[in-house]
Formats: structure tokens, sequence, C-alpha cells
């Protein structure tokens, strides 16, 4: 298999996100937003990896399809925590700028997959 770019981005992004995580649980003893954006975070490089190795087109635009929705929710997760003020507007803007251009690769992933095998 050749080197993937979402999935070097994706894996970035998740050591970012277990940063936050550990930052979040020690300097700001929060535990519940964290855990959220952590998993989430932390599953759209998983579901890629999955993806890479999917057993036909149609497994694999099930999982970058995950990745996409995991993405998303990503993206509340970072809102939320910036808006409650967990994590301050530079964090928040950095993590959400990785996010939303892994969002935007994976959706037209998923678009250009779903052409191929004739799905709307």
């Amino acid at each position: 298999m050749k080197e993937s770019l979402i999935y070097n981005k994706a894996f970035e992004f998740a050591i970012k996100i277990v940063k936050l995580y550990k930052y979040l649980c020690k300097e700001r003893s929060e535990y519940t937003l964290s855990k959220q954006v952590l998993r989430s975070g932390t599953s759209i490089g998983a579901n890629i990896k999955e993806g890479l190795y999917a057993q036909s087109k149609r497994d694999f635009l099930s999982k970058f399809s995950i990745a996409l929705k995991e993405c998303s929710e990503t993206m509340y997760w970072l809102e939320l925590l910036n808006a409650t003020e967990y994590i301050d507007s530079k964090i928040s803007k950095e993590l959400i700028d990785n996010c939303s251009e892994i969002n935007k690769i994976l959706a037209s992933i998923v678009k250009t997959t779903k052409q191929s095998l004739n799905i709307s």
C-alpha cells in the first residue's frame, strides 16, 4: 500500500487530540467532554486505516463515511470545549482548522467513491 495523505493527516490530528485530552484531564479537571473528543477524534484515523484495507469498494465507502461522521462529531466537541472556555480560542482554532481540512478531504473521497459506485 502506498502512503496515504489523509491517513497521515488523521494520525497527526489524533496525536493532538490525545495531547488535548491529557491537558483537559490534568490541567482543567474535565473528564466528560474530553473523553468524547478523545473517542471521536482518534476514531477518524482508525476508520481510515480500516478503509485502506477494505475488502471492497463498498466496505471502503462505509469506513470512510464513518470517519467523516466522526470528524464532524469531533468538530462539535471542539466547538463546545471552546464555547465553554475549557480551551482557548487559539488552540480551538488550530484544532478546528485541522479537523475541517480532514473533513473536506474525507467528504471529497466519499463523494467520489459514491459516484464510482453509482450511489446517490
